[in-house]
């Protein structure tokens, strides 16, 4: 289906598995409460999604992290008083398992879901995006294929401070 990214030792896969579908997986060394605290909780999600290598951070973040609740995120880069915002719907919310969330910045958006999976104190991530069209993805994909292993990696990082074992690579 045109490409598959693996970053190595960093354990993150990033594929494109049909013309409107991108499939990213990571096993991180955490309990799955724990990963998805991060994916939850406003103060930590802040720190770990703005990959550092573009050099923006995340301005602001509203999250109301349930089945209805709703989501904004504004990025701005210190050279520009401008920010971009992301924003749209949770539609299914089930704590340390999944979550579902419309992306409606625009119309090309997609619908994002993220499974965590626990075994042995371990998660295994499934981040899977589903987009209206072809041409939608072939437009998001190029940026992707680093700038997801990139965050996944700044969450992996961040996971030993809440308390959860050393990351190390397998």
């Amino acid at each position: 289906m045109g490409g598959k990214y693996d970053s190595g030792p960093a354990r993150t896969t990033v594929e494109r598995v049909s013309d409107r579908e991108l499939v990213v997986t990571r096993t991180f060394d955490a309990p799955a409460r724990m990963v998805f605290k991060a994916w939850t909780t406003p103060e930590l999600f802040k720190t770990w999604w703005a990959p550092k290598s573009m050099g923006a951070t995340i301005v602001s973040c509203e999250m109301d992290v349930r089945s209805g609740g709703s989501y904004r995120i504004e990025f701005g880069h210190p050279s520009s008083d401008q920010t971009m915002a992301f924003f749209g719907k949770y539609t299914d919310v089930v704590p340390n398992a999944r979550i579902t969330w419309t992306n409606e910045e625009s119309a090309d958006g997609p619908v994002t879901t993220v499974t965590f999976e626990e075994k042995d104190g371990k998660t295994f991530l499934v981040h899977r995006e589903t987009y209206p069209s072809k041409a939608a993805l072939d437009a998001s994909f190029e940026g992707m294929e680093s700038s997801l292993p990139e965050q996944f990696l700044q969450l992996d990082s961040l996971l030993p401070d809440l308390g959860a074992k050393p990351a190390r690579a397998t």
